[in-house]
């Protein structure tokens, strides 16, 4: 665990030899190495940055005694260690580790000096927050930014790596001059286009797995395959997954949800959910929302969505509930989503403000500044040392070739210092018994005539090998060596363990949304790696209840628990496909309906497979055999 090395890239892709370079904070004459981005081509070049614009970023300082950090992460974490669960306060981290309080004021001091407002500084230093514009930037860290095209976005980038002065050499990142953080996303899937807003689900559909089978509607491989389950219930997950009669619920654990923004119905949504399906409603001071200080962007205007990041709340705040609803709830909103979620996720980890995060959105690559991933993993490591778990969504697209056109795995899912949870496609009995899973990938057919068109690739749990970080030691001798040498030497895998994904099979979840005849109330179907992390979340809230402490950075004791703690999900006892029918203006059959076919297990070039593999990890936990095991 925690060797960083890099991996030998396979193939050249978006500039890798960008990432190739030596880690942020090598800075070499004053340069911070690896500060430009791979998107930030010649190529791709649509002109100046406008002088006059507004610039919001962080300077970034690395801890002290970096080493020493992760050593004791590392040691925290490992049950072999006679350091194990012996964390740290963030006061004591803080002590020990944050950058002294003369690099704070030199760097400080220096961007006062450029003309820059400084705004913010969290108690652990990780940061100091500034403010300007392009032309106080680029005469500052002596660049030229441009305006990129990426994606489909106009993205503002530095044509050269950042200069600072050889004398800030706490200095390891900046993050906000380039705008790489306009390519966050939810790993969210609800509907197949642009959701009306108002969306729910279209009939036919089954209360429970294969229910009704579409008879109806033309063969596939052979046979008639079924509707897809109308969503799965509280009931139902908890009965799939082993946990309703554990006798655990969470109660002492606080588990903290980070996403943008916040939804001004969500504890009114929750419980008019919790009342329709069988769970105790939010007690007072058991949920709570949060807006991390420092992070609002006071010139720059990043407004992006707030609509669709409402219904990723509910999903998660719904999905932590429904596994743990005895457990407190805090979620953390950052104004928005584009250069915010870090300062959120490090206002968590300084203020411990849970020993478990769940954080459901990410990058569909690896491939950014390895200056924007270097402040990163020293949050997840502070978090590891303060006995804080980190889960993440790994990701939405498969193995990304349908979407890049090579095979990578998500950021921050790759880190080998958080635990990547990856999704499955699940099958509920009548009597919310486990029926069977596999793993996520979809091809979709649509119907054509009395027969399906071509399947083509939809979504997908996200998986694969890093290109960036070398096989953490919790993964050797678990991780199949064809797995971990995909790319050359051995590298981190992802993910490390799954629950259920598919939005064909996922999660029932209710909202308030605006339809044609009002605003109210309603519930829907829902799905993605979304949804498949702050389930894991709510699963670990009660193993740590089960074990009477946190278990913090849990790979370690994820990879070292024995099989049967985990379902391994090598089988395919579900169908091929199901037949799923949608409202084409998703609120209601005014304007018709289409109707298409959903493939199962359809994952490319990662696979389902017996052990480990590189779709659903470990597998999903077992019930009570997955608590005890993590005792």
């Amino acid at each position: 665990m925690g060797r960083y090395r890099r991996c030998v890239a396979a193939v050249a892709v978006m500039a890798l030899a960008a990432l190739a370079a030596s880690p942020a904070g090598a800075a070499s004459q004053g340069k911070l190495a690896g500060s430009v981005p791979s998107w930030a081509k010649a190529s791709s070049l649509k002109g100046a940055a406008r002088a006059s614009d507004p610039v919001t970023f962080r300077v970034y300082l690395g801890w002290r005694d970096a080493d020493g950090a992760a050593a004791l992460a590392r040691a925290v974490a490992d049950r072999r260690s006679a350091s194990y669960g012996k964390y740290l306060t963030p006061a004591q981290f803080r002590q020990r580790f944050a950058p002294s309080a003369s690099d704070v004021k030199a760097v400080k001091s220096w961007l006062s000096d450029q003309g820059f407002d400084v705004v913010y500084t969290p108690a652990n230093s990780h940061y100091v927050a500034a403010e300007g514009t392009v032309s106080q930037v680029e005469s500052a860290f002596a660049v030229e930014l441009g305006e990129y095209a990426v994606a489909g976005k106009t993205l503002r980038a530095p044509s050269s790596e950042l200069s600072v002065p050889s004398s800030l050499s706490a200095v390891t990142a900046v993050v906000g001059i380039d705008q790489s953080a306009q390519l966050v996303h939810t790993d969210r899937v609800g509907t197949d286009a642009a959701p009306s807003p108002g969306f729910r689900n279209a009939p036919p559909c089954s209360s429970y797995w294969a229910e009704k089978i579409a008879t109806d509607q033309p063969d596939y491989q052979g046979a008639k395959q079924p509707y897809v389950p109308c969503g799965a219930t509280p009931a139902q997950l908890r009965g799939a997954y082993g946990i309703a009669g554990s006798g655990f619920d969470g109660a002492g654990q606080t588990v903290a949800v980070i996403d943008a923004y916040a939804s001004p119905t969500i504890a009114a949504d929750v419980n008019e959910y919790s009342s329709r399906h069988g769970l105790p409603v939010l007690r007072s001071g058991q949920f709570s929302q949060v807006v991390a200080p420092g992070t609002y962007n006071h010139k720059e205007s990043n407004a992006q969505d707030p609509q669709g990041w409402y219904g990723e709340e509910t999903l998660d705040i719904e999905a932590v509930h429904t596994m743990a609803p005895g457990a407190k709830i805090v979620y953390v909103g950052a104004p928005n989503n584009y250069q915010d979620l870090d300062a959120a996720l490090n206002h968590v980890v300084d203020r411990r403000l849970a020993q478990i995060v769940t954080n459901s959105y990410g990058f569909s690559s690896e491939f950014l500044p390895p200056g924007y991933l270097k402040p990163y993993n020293d949050t997840f490591i502070q978090a590891a040392i303060e006995g804080i778990g980190l889960y993440f969504s790994s990701g939405d697209n498969g193995d990304e070739v349908a979407n890049l056109g090579i095979a990578s795995v998500d950021w921050p899912a790759s880190s080998p210092w958080v635990t990547a949870v990856g999704g499955t496609s699940l099958g509920v009995t009548q009597s919310n018994g486990y029926f069977g899973e596999t793993g996520w990938g979809t091809l979709r057919a649509p119907l054509a005539g009395s027969t399906w068109g071509t399947p083509v690739f939809q979504y997908g749990g996200g998986g694969g090998t890093s290109r960036l970080f070398a096989e953490p030691s919790y993964q050797q001798g678990v991780v199949g060596n064809d797995l971990a040498t995909r790319w050359g030497s051995p590298g981190r895998v992802v993910p490390d363990v799954a629950m259920v994904g598919d939005p064909n099979t996922g999660m029932l979840v209710g909202q308030t949304q605006t339809f044609s005849d009002g605003a109210y109330y309603d519930e829907y179907r829902i799905g993605g790696t979304s949804l498949s992390s702050p389930l894991f979340a709510g699963v670990m809230a009660l193993a740590d209840q089960a074990a009477g402490a946190p278990h913090g950075f849990a790979n370690p004791a994820l990879y070292g628990a024995s099989s049967g703690a985990f379902r391994d999900v090598s089988g395919n006892p579900l169908s091929a496909a199901v037949v799923r029918v949608d409202y084409v203006n998703g609120e209601n059959a005014a304007d018709g309906t289409s109707t298409t076919l959903r493939t199962l297990n359809s994952t490319g070039t990662i696979k389902v497979r017996a052990g480990y593999d590189d779709v659903t990890g470990r597998g999903t936990p077992n019930g009570s055999a997955f608590l005890n095991a993590l005792r």
